[in-house]
């Protein structure tokens, strides 16, 4: 079965490889891109955007979104991904966003839609989804699940106790965990299992592809090594939310109950995961535990270099 999916995203490095593999998998159909400032600016993000769309001969409406968090002042990620979002690989601009802005799009796409027949995909921080469910708390009905590649177990990559995503909008993350919908969780645990090696590099230089797979491989080749993985290769994250909708196999889950720091300590953002029911609160998201790291690049080139 075909899943009707919006994305809502902060291209980005690994934004730009989920974006392509969500593209080029016909398990998913893509009905609505809307863009966050995160990785860079707004209009930085919605650029990027624009260009991996086009690149990839996609006409899908791409609309532009939240400049900053729901409270609190806009902080970007540049260390990783660049002053660009890109770390620096350059794209032929896209085609022309959609007039309009995010949360009205992702209303009025819900409204048209079935019940439960939308799954909404947040590889960002989740300003736009959640001002989109606050505003109309009831098209959550619309949504069959949200998948969102936010959080941590344990230690931070933006602070020590928190994830970027999370750490950027807790407020909009507590929200959706609010909606009573399934959300599903690829945290940091997870998506350090699915680190970018030279090997792994290697193999992808060896596979031919179009336009996307070369920008792809540039990508990848551009984000420096992570301290946080002692300089072994750097985590692919955002890409592993959309595989889980694609390849479900490739991952063990678990219920767990979720909680979101929204003080303004240090542990803003942190994401208390009970894994174990030590809490006694019911659990309100599925955590994505372990990926099949072989399987996943490998699904990720078989998809990626057949685009255009």
């Amino acid at each position: 079965m075909t899943r009707r999916v919006i994305v809502d995203c902060d291209p980005g490095t690994d934004d730009a490889v989920a974006l392509w593999l969500a593209l080029a998998s016909p398990e998913l159909e893509i009905v609505l891109v809307t863009v966050a400032g995160g990785n860079a600016g707004l209009d930085r993000t919605l650029a990027n955007a624009r260009a991996i769309l086009g690149l990839a001969q996609s006409d899908i409406p791409v609309v532009a979104g939240a400049e900053r968090p729901l409270l609190g002042a806009f902080q970007a990620e540049v260390k990783v991904h660049g002053s660009d979002g890109l770390a620096g690989v350059p794209l032929p601009q896209g085609p022309a966003a959609t007039p309009g802005i995010a949360a009205d799009a992702i209303r009025a796409s819900l409204r048209a839609a079935p019940p439960r027949s939308v799954t909404l995909l947040g590889i960002a921080a989740a300003t736009n989804l959640a001002l989109a469910l606050a505003t109309e708390p009831q098209l959550a009905d619309r949504v069959a699940e949200i998948v969102l590649m936010t959080g941590a177990l344990g230690e931070g990559n933006w602070t020590p106790g928190a994830e970027f995503n999370a750490a950027m909008d807790p407020e909009a993350l507590a929200i959706l965990m609010a909606t009573g919908r399934p959300v599903t969780l690829a945290t940091l645990d997870l998506t350090a299992q699915a680190l970018v090696t030279p090997d792994r590099l290697a193999a992808m230089d060896r596979i031919s592809g179009g336009r996307c797979w070369d920008a792809c491989r540039q990508i990848l080749h551009a984000v420096p090594p992570s301290r946080r993985m002692e300089h072994r290769g750097h985590p692919l994250h955002d890409p592993c939310a959309v595989a889980w909708m694609i390849r479900p196999d490739l991952f063990t889950t678990r219920p767990v109950a979720v909680q979101v720091e929204c003080g303004h300590g240090p542990g803003r953002g942190r994401t208390h995961i009970d894994r174990w029911g030590r809490s006694g609160a019911p659990a309100n998201a599925t955590l994505l535990e372990t990926i099949s790291a072989d399987g996943f690049f490998a699904l990720l080139a078989e998809r990626v270099a057949l685009m255009p």
